[in-house]
């Protein structure tokens, strides 16, 4: 059941998802676990169902004004007990603001139960579509890439104040002295953006797509990938011009445990170390002296205009590429029909195939940003994907590599990916790298 009124100048959709059946001294604990906010506290010495029904209806009223004035998407949870179910649908009626559906128990009255019926995905809907990114230059050009190919596809959206981008800071940006590994993972990098998109904050989420865990949140979907940019690195150095000329014990910064690996087994003597920050700041500290050479993604140097500053790209076989590499996701929410379909417009689907096959290889080896694990998935000239990909032991001791081709469908490239990486695990063996660390 669906249910649309007016308030102001916002149209408020709220759908009806479910009735769930509890003791009122449980409705805290519940509504905690399933939705993860609290919408109104129970008191204990307000025993009495007029005295939660007032409790109810103003908590409500302000819950309602504040979510209608802020964030455009939140779980509506409307309780009321089957005595007084009455009295709340009056209270609710009078704010304007929802409509109560009349509720049904099934439960012996005894129990002391009370029907609650679920509202979820109350969508206030407005002419602005929200971006969300992250606040780096390089997030930024792929938002102002998303917002561009958004006002070409969709007319409307080339007006004045159609788009809005907002910049969200997550932990990953926050933290950059430690190791992704030491404080958590890939995950840093979207949890912030996650959490706005399924508060409402934001209609969109760009991501560069190998930033991206291989679960999405409840409630999230990834269905849109732009046409991919050149998937392979770049070697950057003011003293060598490629990674063969490096002289033992040189100093290359990088986080990457992927680069680190592969590097290492090359030359085994090379001194890695931590290099984070945006591309600006890690060719900044490699101009001061930090570092003899580093490693960068050439996709991000690109979009950045920044190609000139590469000193040599590697080959495919010189440096394994991330998977998802050069690959920019765009998530909305599951079942959010506005943001769905501009999204399926922008779409390119080889690449998110690709996409695909990649991370279900990274998923079969339980990837995580303690795993150097490298792919790359892309369609031939025989319309067929072909896909290569490798782990490595952190030192670059040993490399273990695998490959396959599929037909393109979504089926076949997400079984190709799976069953290389189920492969090179078995082949690796579990003693060949610390698989309980890596949980992302």
């Amino acid at each position: 059941m669906i249910s649309k009124l007016q308030h102001k100048s916002c149209d408020i959709e709220i759908r009806l998802i479910g009735t769930l059946l509890f003791s009122t001294s449980n409705f805290l604990t519940c509504t905690q676990r399933e939705y993860g906010k609290t919408l109104y506290t129970p008191q204990p010495e307000r025993s009495s169902f007029s005295s939660h029904v007032r409790m109810q209806s103003i908590s409500f009223n302000k819950m309602s004004l504040r979510y209608v004035l802020a964030p455009r998407v939140h779980y509506i949870v409307a309780v009321f007990p089957m005595r007084d179910a009455a009295a709340l649908q009056s209270a609710a009626h009078s704010l304007s603001l929802i409509r109560i559906i009349s509720p049904s128990v099934s439960a012996p009255r005894a129990a002391r139960c009370t029907s609650v019926r679920v509202y979820a995905a109350s969508s206030v809907q407005t002419q602005t579509v929200k971006i969300g990114t992250r606040g780096s230059p390089l997030a930024l050009a792929q938002a102002y890439l998303t917002r561009d190919l958004l006002k070409a596809q969709f007319p409307h959206l080339a007006e004045e104040g159609a788009l809005e981008i907002i910049i969200i800071k997550t932990t990953g940006d926050k933290v950059l002295g430690q190791p992704l590994a030491d404080i958590g993972g890939k995950g840093l990098f979207t949890k912030e953006i996650d959490d706005a998109l399924l508060d409402g904050r934001i209609d969109i989420a760009v991501h560069s797509m190998k930033d991206v865990p291989t679960y999405l949140p409840p409630g999230t979907i990834l269905p849109c990938n732009l046409p991919r940019e050149d998937v392979r690195d770049v070697f950057i150095s003011p003293k060598y011009n490629s990674i063969d000329e490096l002289p033992d014990g040189a100093v290359v910064g990088s986080a990457s445990l992927r680069r680190q690996a592969q590097l290492l087994a090359r030359n085994p003597t090379l001194k890695l170390v931590n290099f984070r920050g945006n591309v600006q700041s890690r060719l900044r500290k490699l101009q001061e002296g930090d570092c003899d050479a580093t490693l960068l993604a050439y996709a991000g140097l690109r979009r950045l205009d920044l190609a000139d500053k590469a000193t040599s790209i590697l080959s495919e076989e010189e440096m394994l590429p991330a998977v998802a590499q050069g690959a920019i996701g765009i998530a909305c929410r599951e079942n959010d029909e506005g943001p769905m379909s501009l999204l399926a417009a922008l779409n390119h689907e080889s690449t998110r195939l690709a996409v695909v096959c990649e991370r279900e290889f990274l998923r079969a080896l339980d990837g995580s940003c303690r795993t150097p694990i490298a792919g790359i998935a892309r369609e031939n000239g025989e319309g067929k994907m072909e896909f290569k990909g490798l782990v490595a032991a952190l030192d670059g001791s040993r490399v273990v590599r695998g490959e396959g081709v599929a037909d393109m469908n979504e089926e076949a490239v997400a079984a190709l990916g799976r069953s290389v990486g189920e492969q090179v695990r078995a082949e690796a063996g579990e003693d060949f790298l610390d698989w309980s660390s890596a949980d992302e």
